[in-house]
């Protein structure tokens, strides 16, 4: 394992030769730090440093990572280890040929995150891809791995390259540099990723009947629609968005909330999966995300122990999914805690897109009246001007949210008071007990009067990465 290690990450050497001794391969062909994989002189240190996913080739072969069991006839079963070779790989769901050590052929389709090139980085057991501090925790602390267990990921904040992730005395430890007094053992279990979407026989087909969603708990209700756990033929969790009522202003604000979600797609964002639309009442199927809303969240027993550094990684996530809905000219008007999801390892998605718009101006002009006062920027409130800019007014909101568990925002302060003191008097809320200086700061940023003096999406994320690392470094990890 050592060779490959030092085959696949060289710019973690040092790390590979203090664990498993110098390579006996060491001397005029071996790897040397600075030189390139192919032995022909030295090469620039940060790009070897940095992490590009392999080149696509229709003719390579694929290994399952995972065991998958088909749903229908469209798909093809395989077990951990088998083969493939790729016939066409669009979307989701990949049309492959399985080979077998006889030589025999099964074509289907597969899930494309449960394959990975053979020979690859990314079909080594140690290796998870991108991934961040808290996710990596999460996996680490899962049940089965014990002291030594480790994996080797990207780190999500740009330009940090390789972090090798270790269990020890029933802690995580995070190490860039390329040294450690740890003893790995086995590589950290890799969970079973969830399946993108609901079969490759539903990729274009939005629309589906209702009979094939069966309706389990309720997990929240509004004023318009109530959300329900369930199922799609009973197998696949899912959640079911079920309109209220159907008159045509509630329809015209459904499908224009479905085109919104058809058209984005991005890990921090909660995904669509189908629409009933045939007969009333609509549903909206999405991808289920099992911890619920992050408002409730943070105000429950196991939200109200996450330190800072958790609760950072939590609003930087809003922050990359809301930085992509800024490149895809996209707003989202209504960005609080009750409309963030919560997942397995903390990972957060944006949710409920009933008020968001695609602007082709940099203003969309609403005369909406209901609108979530506290969370609302004061030229929206007064003016109805809803820009990218609002929705980072709405975000510094958000941010007070996360680090007070859930507080209300404007203790006290009336909505019908609310715009008059914030533009006739200034007034900003004040920094919550225990909120960082620099996270005050950047809350302070994101209520300036003057939408232009705003920071981008992109701007936040960074920061808020940044003073992760910051985090990191106080608390004796060496990197995030």
């Amino acid at each position: 394992m050592g060779e490959c290690l030092r085959k696949t990450c060289p710019c973690l050497k040092t790390l590979w030769d203090r664990i498993y001794g110098h390579s006996t391969a060491d001397g005029e062909n071996s790897m040397k730090a600075g030189s390139d994989c192919t032995g022909e002189g030295p090469a620039n240190t940060e790009t070897i440093t940095r992490y590009s996913p392999p080149k696509t080739d229709n003719a390579a072969i694929y290994t399952g990572l995972w065991d998958f069991e088909a749903r229908d006839g469209q798909e093809l079963s395989f077990k951990a280890g088998d083969m493939f070779e790729i016939v066409n790989r669009s979307g989701d769901w990949w049309s492959a040929k399985r080979i077998d050590s006889l030589g025999s052929v099964a074509t289907g389709f597969v899930p494309c995150n449960y394959l990975a090139r053979a020979a690859s980085v990314e079909s080594q057991p140690w290796f998870f891809g991108k991934m961040s501090r808290i996710e990596a925790v999460n996996h680490l602390m899962f049940a089965g791995n014990d002291n030594g267990a480790f994996l080797v990921r990207i780190s999500e904040s740009d330009c940090m390259g390789f972090v090798i992730s270790v269990k020890t005395q029933d802690k995580a430890k995070h190490f860039k540099i390329y040294q450690t007094n740890d003893q790995l053992k086995r590589p950290c279990i890799r969970k079973k990723p969830r399946l993108q979407g609901l079969s490759p026989s539903t990729v274009d087909e939005w629309e589906l009947p209702k009979e094939q969603f069966t309706l389990k708990k309720v997990l929240g209700s509004g004023h318009f629609a109530e959300v329900y756990s369930g199922t799609w033929k009973n197998h696949t969790k899912v959640a079911i968005k079920i309109l209220k009522n159907n008159d045509a202003l509630v329809q015209k604000d459904f499908q224009l909330e479905v085109q919104i979600m058809k058209r984005l797609r991005h890990r921090h964002l909660i995904a669509l999966f189908a629409i009933c639309t045939s007969s009333a009442p609509f549903y909206i199927i999405t991808e289920l995300i099992e911890k619920g809303d992050l408002l409730k969240f943070l105000r429950s027993q196991e939200g109200r122990v996450l330190d800072m550094e958790s609760l950072i990684d939590m609003a930087a996530q809003v922050a990359d999914g809301m930085a992509y809905l800024e490149t895809h000219n996209s707003i989202h008007r209504d960005l609080a805690a009750r409309n963030v999801l919560v997942g397995e390892g903390y990972v957060c998605k944006i949710a409920d897109f009933g008020l968001a718009r695609v602007t082709k101006e940099p203003v969309y002009i609403s005369d909406e009246k209901k609108i979530p006062y506290k969370w609302t920027a004061p030229e929206a409130i007064g003016r109805g001007r809803y820009s990218i800019k609002s929705d980072v007014w709405s975000f510094g909101i958000l941010l007070y949210e996360i680090v007070t568990y859930g507080a209300i925002p404007y203790p006290g302060v009336a909505n019908s008071d609310l715009y008059r003191i914030v533009t006739e008097q200034h007034y900003r809320m004040p920094s919550p007990a225990n909120c960082p200086q620099i996270i005050y700061n950047i809350m302070r940023s994101c209520w300036s009067a003057e939408p232009e003096d705003r920071p981008t999406f992109e701007v936040l994320r960074h920061e808020l990465e940044n003073y992760q690392g910051i985090l990191c470094r106080d608390s004796g990890r060496v990197y995030n």
